[in-house]
């Protein structure tokens, strides 16, 4: 067998890897992707080094973790979708791009705290990023570990969070962020085709997932999405609005994040089921361009309010 690294992401984090010395041909092995699953599985987030900059590259280590998710959403670009089925590209135009303000800096593709596709019943299994074009300051992943931020919780918030289903929907303006939304932020310029999709979204059902949940090795994972959601279902009131705005609170004050500096050379996947993911942003008039897949999976624990069919657009959308 083909020797890779497998190596600790840092040493002051309890999840991420760092794998050198895979290529296509290793990628052929089975003992090979065996280990780089063993590695996602139990660090919840894979740095790939070194590895042939290429979205041929990039399909082909998305397949060792499961079937590719297709995006039919008309608005998404793809790379090309007869030889590259699942690649989609993600281009910064400064003359189109959303900027906020955040502690009076402007900054184009900012995104808060998130897990992907809360604001559908299903998530995804995981998501894999290359960076194309990057800037030369910011525009950095971050990555938290859910497993972390449910042992850091306070108990005093642990326990009545425990129980409870989170709502969310598909808006993603700022300016209707009702939780964690930090000191400072306010939105400049909301990207014009992010609006029908807000619009779209007052259309169909809030999704529900768990606050909290245990994966089959037994780590309790505290899976809140600041962005996006909107109460607690059954709770929608003052005492369930307080107790969602401390969590997200909690999550931004002792989250110990990942800010992931890119490099060409560079691929990361991520658990959707366990990490939250964000990005620092960078300044509008630089360019950033990123190509990224979506491995397809459920873990069976979402639903829609009321049992309620979401539309197939909600499914579609890449946040």
């Amino acid at each position: 067998m083909t020797a890779i690294k497998v190596t600790p992401l840092q040493e002051n984090l309890s999840f991420g890897a760092r794998i050198r010395g895979i290529d296509q041909e290793t990628l052929g092995q089975a003992a090979v992707r065996e280990r780089i699953i063993t590695a996602f599985e139990e660090r919840g987030l894979v740095v790939f080094e070194d590895v042939e900059p290429t979205a041929a590259m990039q399909v082909a280590i998305s397949q060792v973790f499961g079937p590719l998710k297709e995006h039919p959403y008309p608005g998404t670009d793809k790379v090309d979708e007869d030889t590259m089925p699942g690649v989609i590209d993600m281009r910064h135009d400064p003359n189109d791009a959303g900027i906020v303000e955040l502690n009076g800096r402007r900054l184009s593709q900012w995104l808060p705290w998130h897990f992907d596709h809360c604001y559908n019943d299903e998530l995804n299994r995981a998501g894999v990023l290359r960076a194309v074009e990057i800037p030369p300051e910011g525009g950095m992943t971050g990555f938290a570990d859910g497993i972390e931020l449910y042992r850091q919780l306070s108990p005093a918030l642990r326990d009545p969070i425990e129980s409870c289903k989170v709502l969310y929907t598909l808006d993603m303006r700022y300016d209707h962020m009702r939780f964690g939304k930090p000191a400072g932020l306010r939105d400049i310029r909301f990207q014009p085709g992010m609006l029908e999709a807000c619009e779209y979204a007052a259309t169909q059902p809030r999704a529900q997932h768990p606050a909290v949940w245990t994966r089959d090795t037994g780590e309790k994972v505290l899976h809140v999405s600041p962005w996006m959601a909107v109460g607690l279902a059954g709770h929608e009131d003052s005492a369930g609005d307080e107790l969602l705005a401390a969590v997200c609170q909690e999550i931004l004050h002792k989250v110990k994040p990942y800010f992931h500096p890119w490099r060409p050379t560079d691929m990361v996947i991520w658990d959707n089921w366990r990490m939250l993911h964000s990005v620092s942003g960078h300044d509008p008039a630089q360019p950033r361009r990123m190509q990224r897949t979506t491995i397809k999976g459920d873990y069976g624990l979402g639903s829609f309010e009321h049992d309620a069919e979401g539309g197939d657009r909600l499914r579609s959308t890449t946040v």
